[in-house]
């Protein structure tokens, strides 16, 4: 583990390098096709500001725009056509395996489908999110269900993978955290969607622009397999090309990575620790002589044959990074009616305590943030020079303080945005006129890491948020006309039956107030304080030899009485079944409810709840609406849209 912190001044560099690089900088899948993720626009204001050529590819959206395709689906029938008839074959001969019985099953299960009237509506599909159609609930309903059914058309031809919209639930049936199931992924044909991906997308951009440098970015476990394809692909079509990664998934890794050479000696050249702007850039002047690689910082790297981390770890200075640039993506393929940009203020967390969180492993160094005045001015830029309106605060939790400067001279530059963040229950947040002064500057929806209601279990996670601060926050933000978004969890080490009993009830009696909810089961998720400390909480980490990569761990409890990981999972599922109709609605993308609030210039829209036959509208008890969808209720990675460096990975609850 690297610990050594150096502060660099931007003289470090030339002003201009005596080589300037073309690059190529990749977002692979999976991610939510709202809106740009923010940590390619990061990297290529510095590079650019530089004097390098930089080619930023968001492949995410041109792969669900290419899925929705005739082209692409006709490809796809003609690959279930091939592997039926020589399936069929082997059936009539009697040397079906298992596997291949199950596999003939899905392609059969698929074939009434009509697949160019499938094409033409998912071409459909596409305009109605894209266009002023969206804000017909029914009309959305019905363009969101045609991309389910176009991936489980899709699906079938890549058995057993399966391929879902919503975003970051596919699953190929490679476990990540084990490496010989992940370099065994990276080129097995018949499962793996994405090499196919990579050669319409990706290979023909590479042919295209001839770059000399690519860089992927993988923020989250899903985008793992897809980056590391692309890699491969790259690396055995473009020997010469050097391949650096990046991201959280793979500062979380640094220590398994150097383990496995084939990483290195077959998929990529060189990986970028924790946050990447100006890492990236030195690297560039190692690779041009300009800088010996010893002294890049943040850079894993093979030197003499042995896989070597550089002890100098660089942080970003926010108040000197360039304004995000945008240039070159494709900001009108989003599948959204309006633009939407993300923006980060900070850097961390201003809280920092929470015992069972890791968000805060892609940084080194502690909170950063920038003055009010610099986000203001930097939100009025992008507001100007893309024509958008709509903003994603992705910051991993709004400082309060922050909060009211920001809100205060929004309104009074009369910026005029609409936006969205996540935040903490705050004492300092009880009087109204601070949540009238957010909606008066344009905050549409909040979403907030509650975990418990029980305060004994908010002490132990280190939280220290009282219920009647919890309950006036959700009041006061709901009488305001913000639409607000719950997180919890189950199981935390040491919670009770009647604790986690004690969060469903609190949900279910404030639900005029909370407008959605995710309810999880705890994880163990790697680095966090808990996993390190395991003794303190009273559990048992269980690590597995297979496992060599693991971002979380299976535990148990040391002493009798709190729950286990099994009877936190099951009250969760119990409270999907039984509890989570009053927020069911039809539509599933954060991003997507935040624009209906900012279209309707209200948190109150029944239109929009999935309704029972029969069933008389939902009522709010005088506070505008509840507004809610269904959403994935296990430990995986959620739509928080990051960041610096080369992106990060999202995990299941705010601080």
């Amino acid at each position: 583990m690297t610990d050594t912190l150096i502060v660099l001044d931007r003289a470090a560099s030339t002003t201009k390098p005596r080589r300037a690089f073309k690059t190529m900088l990749l977002f692979p899948p999976e991610w939510v096709p709202t809106a740009p993720y923010l940590a390619l626009p990061s990297l290529t204001a510095v590079l650019r500001a530089y004097g390098h050529e930089v080619i930023q590819k968001d492949i995410n959206i041109e792969m669900y725009n290419l899925f929705f395709t005739d082209t692409f689906l006709i490809c796809v029938k003609m690959r279930m056509d091939q592997q039926r008839r020589i399936l069929e074959e082997k059936e009539v001969r009697q040397q079906l395996s298992d596997v291949e019985c199950e596999r003939l099953v899905c392609l059969r299960s698929q074939d009434g489908v009509d697949v160019m009237a499938l094409a033409a509506k998912a071409e459909e599909a596409k305009a109605v999110v894209r266009g002023q159609e969206f804000y017909h609930a029914e009309k959305l309903e019905w363009a969101l269900n045609t991309f389910r059914d176009v991936m489980q058309f899709i699906s079938a031809a890549y058995f057993p993978a399966s391929l879902v919209f919503y975003p970051m639930e596919s699953n190929l049936g490679y476990r990540s955290g084990v490496s010989t199931e992940v370099l065994a992924s990276l080129e097995d044909e018949h499962v793996n969607i994405y090499r196919d991906v990579c050669r319409q997308l990706v290979l023909p951009a590479i042919h295209k622009e001839q770059p000399e440098v690519i860089g992927v970015s993988i923020g989250t476990q899903m985008q793992l397999l897809a980056g590391m394809t692309f890699c491969k692909m790259i690396k055995t079509e473009f020997p010469d090309i050097h391949i650096t990664v990046g991201g959280n998934v793979i500062t979380r890794l640094q220590d398994d990575l150097p383990k496995q050479d084939k990483f290195f000696s077959d998929v990529f050249d060189s990986a970028i620790l924790y946050e990447g702007e100006h890492a990236l850039l030195w690297l560039l002047e190692a690779l041009a002589g300009e800088r010996t690689w010893e002294q890049v910082p943040n850079l894993m790297w093979v030197h003499d044959g042995q896989v070597t981390v550089n002890t100098e770890i660089y942080t970003e200075k926010t108040t000197s990074l360039p304004l995000p640039d945008f240039d070159g993506l494709p900001l009108d393929m989003y599948f959204v009616p309006e633009r939407i940009l993300p923006y980060l203020a900070t850097r961390g967390c201003y809280w920092g305590r929470c015992t069972f969180c890791d968000h805060g492993q892609g940084y080194f160094d502690q909170y950063r943030g920038k003055p009010a005045q610099d986000v203001v001015r930097e939100i009025k830029a992008l507001k100007e020079k893309y024509h958008a309106q709509h903003f994603l605060f992705s910051d991993e939790s709004y400082p309060p303080a922050l909060l009211k400067k920001v809100t205060q001279l929004l309104i009074q530059e009369e910026v005029k945005i609409k936006w969205t963040t996540l935040i903490r229950f705050e004492e300092t947040l009880q009087d109204p006129e601070i949540w009238k002064q957010a909606v008066q500057a344009g905050c549409c929806t909040l979403y907030y890491g509650m975990e418990s209601a029980n305060e004994r279990v908010l002490e132990l996670m280190d939280k220290h948020a009282k219920k009647s601060v919890i309950e006036n926050n959700l009041r006061e933000a709901a009488k305001a006309g913000i639409w607000n978004h719950v997180m919890a969890f189950y199981g935390f080490p040491g919670e009770t039956q009647d604790e986690a009993e004690e969060t469903r009830q609190f949900l279910l009696d404030n639900k005029r107030y909370i407008h959605s909810v995710e309810l999880f089961y705890f994880v163990a998720y790697r680095h966090t304080p808990m996993v390190r400390n395991p003794e303190k909480f009273g559990i048992t980490i269980h690590k597995q030899d297979d496992y060599d990569m693991p971002l979380d761990y299976y535990y148990t409890l040391n002493e009798p009485g709190g729950m286990t990981c099994l009877d936190a999972m099951k009250m969760a599922e119990e409270f999907y079944q039984n509890d989570f109709e009053p927020w069911a609605v039809r539509v599933n993308a954060r991003e997507h409810v935040f624009l209906y609030i900012s279209k309707y210039g209200t948190n109150y829209l029944p239109d929009i709840y999935a309704m029972k036959a029969g069933k008389e509208e939902p009522r709010t008890d005088g506070v505008q609406g509840l507004i809610t969808w269904p959403v994935a209720h296990g430990p995986a990675e959620n739509d928080k849209t990051g960041e610096s460096g080369m992106s990060r990975v999202v995990s299941h609850a705010a601080p």
